[in-house]
């Protein structure tokens, strides 16, 4: 049976029926979902015999019926990156791997798959939703499993391969001439005129509880253990406050004790009105307008940007802030040391996380888990100029032979 019980504004906890709302009419907070957890009856070892999914937690998630879909999402590696650590003279060091996750590349899998199925049960015909490319991909593929219409719209300047991400599923695509933030505003009026099912606007409330599954894992995969540091990307606020989230649910079940991990903010220099505001001291984001090439974060005006910056204190965390340069950079030391790929938004965490080392707020010696959400194929234009071309021989063994010594080889003779 579901413990889910309705929503509640996060700022002056007025109670809302679990319907398609995302906005309280009192204050105008964030809904967040609302469960009896004091009717949540788990162990470690029943949710061990589950499928390794994100639907393993499916006490702690806002549906009422069975899923519909993600069944084969989330459950993604956490990498121990000993090469990694040793390179950034730290101790002990993870990815946490959304890159791989099934069925789009993407950490938007884990949401999508408990806002597609709330769609279902709220009745919605069309699934749809604003987004910087992975989000478009994601939904795209869980409407064509479920059935349902699906319209993506999306800044007219994405890059190739998360448009061809979500072509590939046959939505109807509209790409907006404008930033994210453009695309959103339009999304938000389509949904009160129209009545589609938005994940990340009307069922925003149930898109968002999707993203806690991640912190669920890194601490089943640890061990049952918390990490002391969790370094996350920041977009618009889904992934960073619901990792906090759920860190905190598996503790009032009584999945896991100790103290929550320090939790830090990661955005590219080009669009970090979150960063910018925990080193101003202000509670809310002042509106930026994107210029980075780490497209999949790019938004200037974060519809959670305040709970971000608030979970951020509350564990002790930080912010930080990278440049262009330090994303590729960081692209291409994961890739080197762990043979991992990651798109812009996994550079500028790590980026980050190398930043937040040097400057001291993370010590060498603490655990480090790094939230890489997203997969580099999709955006492989960011660095593909900068890798070497192949060697071009012919068939001749000679030619292969002098090319080879030519470097400074010798041929080995065997006996």
């Amino acid at each position: 049976m579901s413990a889910f019980i309705g929503l509640q504004c996060h700022l002056c906890k007025t109670m809302f029926p679990a319907l398609a709302i995302y906005v309280c009419d009192k204050c105008l907070g964030p809904l967040e979902p609302v469960y009896d957890y004091s009717a949540i009856r788990v162990t470690r070892e029943e949710i061990a015999k589950r499928p390794k999914s994100l639907w393993r937690y499916r006490e702690l998630l806002p549906i009422e019926g069975e899923p519909r879909t993600g069944f084969n999402s989330g459950f993604t590696p956490l990498v121990r990156c000993d090469q990694l650590a040793k390179r950034l003279g730290v101790r002990e060091l993870y990815i946490k791997d959304d890159s791989v996750n099934h069925p789009t590349l993407s950490y938007k899998d884990r949401v999508v798959s408990v806002a597609a199925t709330r769609a279902v049960e709220l009745d919605f015909k069309v699934l749809a939703c604003a987004s910087t490319g992975n989000l478009a991909n994601s939904v795209s593929a869980h409407a064509a499993r479920l059935g349902l219409e699906c319209c993506v719209f999306i800044p007219d300047n994405l890059e190739a391969g998360k448009l061809l991400g979500s072509a590939i599923f046959k939505p109807t695509i509209l790409a907006i001439a404008g930033t994210y933030d453009d695309v959103n505003r339009l999304c938000t009026q389509v949904a009160d005129r129209y009545g589609w099912g938005f994940v990340n606007i009307n069922l925003r409330s149930y898109y968002a509880e999707g993203a806690k599954t991640l912190g669920f894992e890194i601490v089943e995969q640890l061990g049952w253990r918390y990490p002391q540091h969790v370094v996350s990307p920041v977009a618009g606020g889904t992934l960073l406050p619901r990792i906090v989230r759920g860190f905190r649910e598996l503790r009032t079940v009584g999945l896991v004790e100790g103290e929550l991990p320090r939790v830090h903010a990661a955005q590219a220099a080009g669009c970090a009105p979150v960063v910018r505001a925990l080193e101003a001291g202000l509670d809310y984001p002042e509106l930026v307008r994107p210029d980075t090439i780490a497209k999949s974060i790019a938004i200037g005006n974060p519809a959670d940007g305040y709970q971000v910056i608030e979970c951020v204190r509350e564990t002790g965390g930080s912010g930080s802030a990278v440049s262009d340069a330090q994303i590729i950079h960081a692209i291409e030391l994961l890739a080197e040391t762990e043979g991992l790929f990651t798109e812009p938004a996994g550079g500028t965490t790590l980026a980050a996380t190398v930043d937040l080392i040097q400057r001291g707020l993370i010590p060498p010696d603490e655990s480090i888990v790094i939230c890489v959400t997203g997969n580099g194929y999709k955006t492989a234009e960011v660095v593909q100029d900068r890798l070497a071309a192949p060697v071009r021989l012919s068939r001749s063994f000679k030619e292969f032979e002098s090319w080879w010594e030519s470097r400074g080889f010798a041929a080995e003779v065997k006996s």
